[in-house]
């Protein structure tokens, strides 16, 4: 997510994914914590709003699942992700090979 909103030509490896009219595609409130955080030193732009995707919100079953898993990632955000990926059983989209240790189903 955070590729696609500053126009990184990488994220074209999962353009066909996220486009895909066939499949719901959720961002994580995680995604929007990231980018306020990145957008206030400047290195996004300001808002999420362009983007027409389902928010998922962090629940406390997803917080809890990060105790759970295996101490592969240490980046907080991308392990709350994988948590949240495992809970909700959603694929995750991302070039991060790391998630492929995890229970869960990556595309990219």
């Amino acid at each position: 997510m955070l590729w696609l909103l500053a126009g990184d030509a990488r994220v074209e490896g999962a353009r066909a994914a996220i486009e895909d009219a066939r499949t719901s595609v959720l961002v994580s409130s995680v995604c929007v914590w990231e980018a306020a955080i990145k957008s206030s030193l400047g290195k996004l732009p300001e808002r999420l709003d362009e983007f027409a995707f389902e928010r998922l919100p962090v629940t406390d079953a997803h917080a809890w699942a990060v105790r759970a898993l295996p101490p592969i990632h240490n980046d907080p955000f991308d392990r709350l992700l994988a948590a949240q990926a495992v809970c909700e059983r959603a694929t995750i989209v991302s070039a991060d090979t790391v998630f492929d240790a995890y229970a869960l189903t990556r595309i990219w």
